[in-house]
């Protein structure tokens, strides 16, 4: 008989300073709008997306230089190290563990390149084993904490009895562009933010919230809805403006066959628990899981709170989730590039 993974610790962290989304503002119209006459149209977005204040890694006034990848690399290792060992210590001290104690680590990142990647970069710091198994992810961008979630899953039921780590980070404000003066950047510029989850799983031995079932959806010919670009200064934005009319028209169909795939149907699932891209991402999701308006709360206060992480934004919705209470059923799901959703069933017993 299966022995489903349960999570056995849940922590989020941020970087130390702090940005109001009118200081984001102020300081995108001082560099752009002499140069970019399209910016008082777009700044109107910066007030619709529902966040106050975001987190960054590096002080307001670093990003108002225009910086190319040998510093955006520099500052993605020194930030990235940091945020990645406090949340790591967090979740396993938590789950009442050591460093030690852990058998495979799962990294989610996908804003950054590192060689040895981050999980061996701070193997010492968190007093990782020699032996302990890395499973480094690039690349599932904003999908990359449900998807790393599902992989860690199955790692743990791989071996049960053994503790799997998953730490998911992103740092996007680092991929911000003075050089292209597109919409798609404007966007990423009043959503984005830098953030960090971890999650100690473990099967074999009980465990309140268990991971029930996982799946995903690739859909064909979409790889221009969202991703990056790659160039000389660093990652450039692939946003299509078109994502929340692609969720209203689509996600309940993928979600519903997901569901059948995992024997459940739409009316089995207590509550969703949805990566919030933004308002208009939260509303089209209401509406395509035919959702009373209002329903995805905790999405909209961690986007308030904090803006879009990417990967790991999902994982603060659910520790908000968990901290509220579990229902019997719940569905994490996430959008991403590919374009694909991923989505996990979590069984909690009060």
């Amino acid at each position: 008989m299966k022995q489903m993974a349960a999570l056995v610790s849940v922590a989020t962290s941020v970087p130390p300073h702090l940005f109001h989304q009118g200081q984001i503002l102020q300081a995108a119209r001082d560099l752009l709008a002499k140069r970019y006459p399209e910016f008082d149209t777009l700044s109107s977005l910066f007030a619709n997306t529902g966040i106050r204040h975001r987190y960054g890694v590096k002080p307001i006034e670093w990003y108002l230089e225009r910086r190319g990848w040998p510093e955006r690399t520099q500052a993605f290792l020194e930030g990235a190290e940091l945020l990645f060992v406090e949340v790591a210590r967090k979740a396993i001290a938590r789950a009442d563990l050591s460093g030690s104690d852990i058998d495979t680590i799962v990294t989610v990142c996908s804003t950054g390149i590192a060689t040895p990647t981050l999980e061996a970069r701070v193997a010492g710091k968190l007093g990782l084993r020699g032996d302990v198994s890395r499973v480094p992810l690039f690349g599932l961008g904003c999908a990359g904490g449900v998807s790393g979630l599902s992989i860690a899953s199955r790692l743990a039921e791989a071996r049960p009895g053994a503790n799997v780590l998953l730490v998911v980070l992103e740092l996007c404000t680092l991929a911000v562009r003075h050089d292209e003066l597109t919409k798609a950047n404007i966007v990423a510029a009043s959503l984005f933010g830098d953030g960090a989850a971890a999650i100690v799983l473990r099967a074999g031995d009980g465990g309140a919230t268990r991971i029930e079932a996982t799946g995903e959806k690739l859909w064909p010919d979409t790889l221009d809805i969202m991703g990056w670009s790659v160039d000389p200064e660093g990652f450039g934005v692939i946003f299509q403006r078109t994502i929340p009319d692609f969720v209203r028209d689509n996600m309940g169909s993928a979600v519903a066959e997901i569901l059948a795939r995992m024997n459940l149907t739409v009316d089995d699932i207590d509550r969703f628990l949805c990566h919030p891209g933004g308002t208009k991402v939260i509303a089209a999701l209401e509406r395509a899981l035919a959702l009373d308006r209002g329903t995805l709360d905790h999405e909209r206060d961690i986007i308030a709170d904090c803006g879009n992480m990417s990967a790991p934004t999902i994982l603060f919705v659910l520790e908000r989730a968990c901290a509220r209470g579990l229902p019997p059923r719940s569905l994490l799901t996430a959008l991403g590039p590919g374009f694909t959703v991923s989505c996990v069933a979590l069984r909690h017993a009060a």
